[in-house]
């Protein structure tokens, strides 16, 4: 958004306007103790080029973009072709604000309807939106859907679930009163939801139980049997999906069981950019009362009184739209141009491509992790369980902190360091694989966890 200063002629203009004396009196709501008083340390400012200089300078201290990169942990670096850009940039598309009024947007509302008609497919469920944050956000906003649609607050996450994801879902739960509560079930040997746990956690009361579809650690698991299990008991199962291009050789959720699936669309549209931006993906079952709960936003598509195509928003239940009690949700964006560049991705691929994609994820993986398992001292994690672009092993001498500071002092990321979400996983290591790994890239790779 523009930087819009004011002359002390126009802020004096203001005050008259709003029957205010002065900016003090203006803020005399802050109280005293949280108001900051005198002038912040900041250095005196630069001519621009001494500025742009300035920037360089920091720049070139971040080597980060330069090293052989194997984290992934949520955001993945798969490649983004420079078509996706060079439309983005078009003038019908980009703007540092919300559109605030798509109604008079044909062309955005389009990009809107395409976008959920790409989620709808990815996730194998009917009904999807637009305006989730990131992967985060939707799964906080399925869990609230899934209390709404029950009538019930209890919900349950497993240990697959991104850990950032299930933090973010407490948060949202915390302002909601002492009866919503969020409990977390172990991880089976699969590195899925224990089955066992589960059951023993669920009862009754229990509104939602949540499930990473791939897990955190990389593991694809059959969700039928944790369908049933949910729904036996009156509960929707949710899914969240970290990363799309697994669906691309995976069966979808919807086809599993899953009543909301949600997920990150970052992978589909545009690099790791130091958490964000990211875009949130969200799908559930054709129902009407689902559908009469989505938050966000949804485009809609019809005909005009001539009979010509057209998209409306829909089914508005955004705090905007109507009495802030009968919300939905208070979601504000629609993460626009991240939406967009995840269908232009996705177009550009096709069906075909987007499988070819997630093969060859896959198929780089599988040889790397083989590779990494001949080695003295590492194993895997979740040994039985199949996986798609990422995996867990443990490390030799059983520090995978010390293993990432090793190869980070010759410019290889060499993953997550399972141990800084949970102490009990400080020996293990996530490693995640994309299509631009080259062979030579992974070699290199095994070649240093040897060594280290």
């Amino acid at each position: 958004m523009r930087y819009l200063p004011q002359t002390p002629e126009e802020i004096t203009e203001m005050l008259q306007v709003i029957g205010k004396s002065s900016l003090d009196e203006l803020f005399g709501t802050i109280p005293d103790s949280a108001r900051f008083k005198g002038l912040l340390q900041v250095p005196p400012a630069l001519e621009e080029p001494a500025l742009m200089a300035h920037l360089e300078d920091l720049a070139r201290k971040s080597t980060g973009a330069e090293m052989l990169s194997f984290l992934g942990a949520g955001m993945y670096h798969h490649h983004i072709p420079p078509a996706v850009d060079q439309l983005l940039l078009r003038s019908e598309f980009l703007t540092a604000y919300t559109p605030y009024q798509p109604e008079v947007a044909q062309g955005t509302l389009q990009a809107i309807w395409e976008f959920q008609t790409i989620v709808s497919e990815l996730f194998g469920l009917p009904l999807a939106n637009a305006s989730m944050y990131d992967g985060a956000s939707a799964t906080a906003e399925a869990a609230q859907m899934a209390r709404r649609l029950t009538g019930r607050d209890k919900l349950i996450a497993s240990r697959c679930v991104h850990p950032d994801y299930i933090e973010v879902t407490r948060t949202y739960l915390s302002g909601r009163g002492e009866e919503a509560s969020l409990s977390v079930v172990s991880v089976g040997k699969d590195g899925g939801c224990d089955l066992a746990a589960l059951r023993e956690a669920i009862d009754d009361t229990t509104a939602a139980v949540m499930v990473g579809y791939p897990s955190f650690y990389g593991t694809l698991s059959d969700l039928r049997e944790l369908a049933q299990v949910a729904h036996d008991k009156g509960a929707l199962l949710v899914t969240t999906t970290s990363e799309p291009y697994a669906l691309g050789v995976a069966e979808s959720p919807g086809a599993l069981g899953a009543d909301i699936a949600v997920g990150e669309g970052q992978a589909l549209a545009v690099p790791p950019q130091f958490g964000g931006p990211g875009v949130g993906l969200f799908a559930c079952r054709n129902d009407r009362k689902f559908l009469q709960q989505l938050p966000g936003r949804i485009a809609g598509e019809t005909t005009d009184s001539d009979g010509q195509r057209g998209f409306v928003l829909t089914l508005a239940t955004r705090e905007q739209h109507i009495r802030r009690e009968r919300a939905t949700s208070n979601i504000c964006t629609n993460q626009g141009l991240i939406a967009l560049a995840l269908a232009i991705r996705t177009s550009l691929l096709g069906k075909v491509g987007f499988q070819k994609v997630s093969e060859a994820c896959l198929a780089k993986a599988s040889y790397l992790r083989g590779r990494i398992l001949e080695l003295d001292g590492y194993s895997a994690v979740y040994e039985a369980a199949p996986t798609f672009n990422e995996f867990a092993v443990r490390v030799r001498g059983g520090n995978a902190r010390a293993v990432c500071e090793k190869l980070e002092a010759q410019g290889i990321i060499a993953g997550y360091n399972l141990g800084r979400s949970d102490e009990s996983q400080a020996d293990c290591l996530l490693i995640a694989v994309t299509e631009r790994h080259t062979k030579q890239d992974l070699d290199r790779l095994v070649s240093a966890l040897d060594a280290a």
